[in-house]
């Protein structure tokens, strides 16, 4: 079993495509999120028992967004066009997809079947870089755990409505 033998180089290059990421993934999700910021409609919803509170999605997902920037950045580092990078795409845009299907069109199974996917993605992607880059693949995993459990939570409250 190898493991990627080198990390990106830190040059002026590769910083400003670490900026890039983060800029990107944060800014693109940080906007979704405000523009499809629960409201009454989320609100009114029958919601299970381990929903958690309002004010946790914030939180989770900017440190989400961090390690997802940095993972897609490494991946892009080292093969720009192979399939790490087209997995982490993928998942990005479903990622950036499933705020406005549920919050804003009100779609909660076309969202349960966005999640379902993002969440295919991501285990595919950490297993596409466990042997090249443990470490994206290590930054993914609380990922991982949390698009579970948004998809468990999906699948509830499509349900219980």
């Amino acid at each position: 079993m190898s493991t990627m033998t080198h990390s990106p180089s830190f040059t002026p290059k590769s910083i400003g495509l670490l900026v890039l990421f983060l800029a990107v993934v944060i800014g693109v999700g940080g906007l979704i999120g405000v523009n499809t910021a629960p409201g009454e409609w989320y609100a009114g919803l029958t919601k299970p028992p381990f929903n958690p509170p309002n004010w946790l999605f914030g939180p989770v997902w900017g440190i989400l967004y961090i390690f997802i920037a940095i993972a897609g950045w490494r991946t892009f580092m080292t093969n720009p066009t192979g399939t790490g990078m087209k997995l982490w795409g993928g998942q990005m845009l479903l990622n950036w997809i499933w705020s406005p299907t549920w919050f804003t069109l009100h779609l909660l199974w076309p969202a349960f079947i966005v999640i379902s996917a993002i969440l295919a993605l991501i285990l595919l992607y950490i297993a596409n870089r466990w042997n090249e880059d443990r470490i994206s693949a290590l930054l993914f995993v609380p990922y991982a755990a949390w698009v579970g459990f948004a998809s468990v939570l999906n699948l509830s409250i499509a349900i219980l409505n």
